[in-house]
């Protein structure tokens, strides 16, 4: 696999208070990398910061181009997108007008973002259903799975997502992990921070632990998954 992003020696500080420190971690094209931690790790702090949200210090490679010269829009248009904790819906627009507002860097070619919708809509077919529906009366899975889809209309590479599971029930949490692992069909590389550690490293090929903005631990995530630490840590004591 060729490398899709590297990121060497990245931090990120608030005033004095230093969040992210000395990160490194990488990502091949067509994979599924997670970061685990407890709140307040820096795992979403360092999210922003690859998104350009949040100034940084450090390298960040993407395609072998530095992302420090880009900006937010620009990191889009490249082919990098998040998805927040929040998901920041418009929850007074129905989600057919949700799902467009995702396609804004190519707002000129309108066959591009015709294209995208009904590739959006097959692969979520609900979304499809209730595309007349207001965003705010949608289920909290519908949401995520609107989220994810606003994200795919920008024909992003690297599709990062910031605690997709978050308020879910279990079952839609399940159904939530299958629709990103199915996203590698569709040559989608995925950055998944979660709280949930067991999907998250059930889902991915490798995983990161983060705490107090540092990483801790790294490899495989079928290692991880049988790790004593991590389980003792993060998977309730069990491997």
């Amino acid at each position: 696999m060729s490398r899709l992003l590297e990121v060497r020696n990245l931090s990120v500080s608030y005033g004095k208070i230093e969040a992210v420190h000395g990160v490194d971690l990488a990502i091949d094209k067509g994979a599924i990398v997670t970061i685990i931690g407890p709140n307040g790790a820096g795992k979403t702090t360092m999210l922003g910061a690859l998104m350009g949200l949040l100034p940084s210090t450090g390298e960040v490679r993407f395609k072998d181009g530095r992302l420090a010269d880009l900006d937010v829009e620009d990191r889009v248009e490249a082919g990098l997108c998040l998805v927040p904790e929040k998901r920041e819906l418009y929850s007074d627009m129905v989600v057919e007008d949700n799902i467009i507002l995702g396609a804004y860097t190519h707002r000129h070619d309108a066959a591009l973002m015709r294209q995208n919708a009904e590739m959006v809509y097959s692969r979520f077919p609900r979304l499809k259903e209730r595309r007349r529906q207001l965003a705010g009366t949608l289920s909290g899975g519908e949401r995520q799975m609107l989220a994810l889809a606003r994200a795919l209309m920008s024909k992003p590479q690297l599709l990062m997502l910031d605690e997709p599971s978050l308020g879910l029930a279990p079952l839609v949490v399940r159904e939530i992990f299958n629709i990103i692992a199915s996203l590698r069909d569709i040559g989608v590389s995925i950055l998944l921070v979660e709280q949930n550690a067991r999907a998250a490293l059930e889902t991915a090929d490798y995983g990161y632990v983060l705490e107090t903005g540092e990483i801790t631990l790294s490899g495989k995530a079928s290692d991880l998954l049988h790790d004593p630490r991590v389980a003792a840590t993060y998977l309730g004591g069990h491997v």
